[in-house]
């Protein structure tokens, strides 16, 4: 069946769909050992979604915080490594380093900068959806309208400025945190399938709009 893409995806119909999120296993790391068995597994897996938080700062003349949490998703898996408890091991910066297994992240570059921050690292070879969806062209750079666009679904951003920092996170962080970086390989196979087929149309809207790239 052929899939409608538009350029841009108008933020009233964006409110109006029925919100998603990741629903499948999460693994929160919280001590070197574990994320040095987690890496071993996700550097054997063909795709990862990946996505950092990071615990606001709203007084001002405060610098930003470093980089408190690291996801990386399968399809089906997502873990979480709480930097804030373990650092940055050596498995992690493996992770990071990694040229051979598709690493997919939503402005990225960004994330990166944060977290070479925590520790120096060259990082090894990744997927930019920003830089993707162009190819389809698409001119969207957010999470929320690209995610709406490509399966028209809602992905919530309600837990984005909660503390990330927290002795424990809570059952809707961990789901939101989840879902950012699983929603990453859905878009990226999608698209990637789309790319193969040709089985999709773009729907030129001519309507500009600011929007936050990250939200």
């Amino acid at each position: 069946m052929m899939k409608i893409l538009k350029n841009k995806f108008d933020k009233e119909t964006l409110q109006q769909l029925p919100v998603t999120q990741f629903e499948g296993r999460i693994v929160t790391l919280i001590s070197e050992a574990e994320a040095d068995k987690a890496v071993a597994y996700l550097l054997t897996q063909p795709v990862l979604g990946m996505d950092t938080e990071t615990k606001p700062s709203f007084q001002k003349g405060k610098g930003m915080n470093q980089v408190a949490l690291l996801q990386v998703s399968t399809a089906d898996t997502c873990f979480l490594f709480r930097l804030n408890r373990i650092g940055m091991p050596d498995s992690v910066i493996r992770l990071l380093a990694d040229k051979r297994v598709v690493k997919v992240g939503l402005s990225w570059q960004d994330d990166l900068h944060q977290l070479c921050r925590r520790k120096e690292f060259k990082p090894g070879t990744f997927v930019e959806l920003q830089q993707y969806v162009k190819k389809f062209g698409i001119e969207d750079m957010s999470l929320q309208k690209l995610y709406a666009n490509i399966f028209g679904q809602k992905i919530s951003k309600s837990q984005r400025l909660t503390n990330w920092e927290a002795d424990s996170l809570n059952e809707k962080q961990q789901r939101y945190a989840a879902t950012d970086a699983w929603a990453c390989v859905r878009m990226y196979e999608e698209l990637h399938r789309l790319e193969q087929t040709g089985d999709y149309v773009l729907d030129r809207v001519d309507e500009v709009e600011d929007e936050d790239l990250r939200a």
